[in-house]
Formats: C-alpha cells, sequence, structure tokens
C-alpha cells in the first residue's frame, strides 16, 4: 500500500498576514522565513491528523483487495473518488465504473466499499484509487482549531529559528499543540 498527494493545495489555510499578526511581527524582512514555515506546518499537522486542510488530490496504491468488505482510505474528508484504475498482467489499466462502488465519507477514515472486486493482473500496486480530499478551496474552510495548531508550530518554530532553519523541521512541539489536534487524530489502522 502507497498514499500519496499527487496535486498539492493551491493555497495555504494560514495567511502570512496571519501568522504575523499572532506572531505580532510588524516587519517584512523575514516573510520568506514565516511562510517556509507555515508550509512545514500545515504539513505537520496534515501529517499527524491524515487530514488535508484545502483540496489536494491523493492516490492510493494497493497490490490487491483488503481482506474485508471496505478499503480505508488514510485521508480525510474525502471530497469525491476521482477514479479506481485496475491494471492487467501487461499493465494496461481499466476504470471502475462508479456504479461498483459507494464512499462513506462521513466516516473517519473514510471507507470505500466496492460491490464486486475485480482482480488485478499485477502483483505490484496493481490498483490505483485516486480521491480528492480537503475542507474546500480557502483557508476559511479549514476548521479553526486545525488553524490555531498551525499558527501555535509557526510561531514556535519562529523562536527557535537562530537554531534551526524552516527546512530543518519539526525540531520540537509545544504540548499545547499536541492537545489542539488530539480530536482530530485518527487510530492508525493497519
Amino acid at each position: 500500500m502507497a498514499l500519496f498527494r499527487t496535486v498539492d493545495s493551491s493555497v495555504e489555510p494560514v495567511s502570512l498576514v496571519e501568522a504575523k499578526n499572532h506572531m505580532r511581527v510588524a516587519h517584512d524582512s523575514e516573510d520568506e522565513l514565516i511562510s517556509a514555515l507555515i508550509r512545514a506546518a500545515r504539513r505537520e499537522v496534515e501529517q499527524a491528523t491524515s487530514t488535508a486542510f484545502i483540496v489536494q488530490s491523493w492516490r492510493l496504491a494497493l497490490d490487491d483487495w483488503p481482506k474485508s468488505e471496505m478499503v480505508l482510505l488514510q485521508r480525510t474528508p474525502v471530497r469525491e473518488i476521482l477514479s479506481i484504475t485496475i491494471f492487467d498482467a501487461d499493465g494496461a489499466g481499466s476504470v471502475l465504473p462508479p456504479e461498483h462502488y459507494q464512499l462513506d465519507s462521513f466516516s473517519r477514515p473514510a471507507r470505500l466499499f466496492l460491490r464486486r472486486k475485480p482482480v488485478p493482473g499485477l502483483e505490484l500496486n496493481g490498483i490505483e484509487i485516486d480521491f480528492l480530499t480537503g475542507f474546500g478551496e480557502a483557508g476559511t474552510d479549514v476548521p479553526d482549531l486545525l488553524k490555531r495548531a498551525i499558527l501555535m508550530l509557526v510561531a514556535h518554530w519562529y523562536e527557535f529559528r537562530g537554531v534551526y532553519g524552516a527546512e530543518s523541521q519539526p525540531v520540537s512541539f509545544p504540548d499545547e499543540y499536541r492537545r489542539l489536534i488530539s480530536v482530530w487524530r485518527t487510530p492508525r489502522l493497519q
């Protein structure tokens, strides 16, 4: 199983202005650093919560269907299934019609039920599920608690900017950050 982002979000859920206001930074000399910290913090919070904030595309590659009736999509919230492709032994893909599956986007993690499970011809990565995730197109669509977690990390990492750069993050996490994201964490299911 491999899960990876195919299209990243076009904007950050927290703007440079919001981060600077939160940290009470009035100058522009470190805008590049703060922007990099916002990106690093967003990626960290998304990873820790298995959540996508702004609309993104993801791909789940499977060797075979799980033994259970459900495929668990390890990113939330899932907006829609873009395609399910099954590869034959020659590597040619065929797309599964939407009437052959049903998405439960309300569960965490989201679940995909298949009415029939076509057998892939490839032994490795014979199934690709492309799906769209995210709360919306803008930062205003992201829950406030998650935006606060990003701001907390940005401020914490900014405070240590003399010792560690944005590319070295994360180096530490404040306890308050862990408490903020605790309600959004999803137990890891194998």
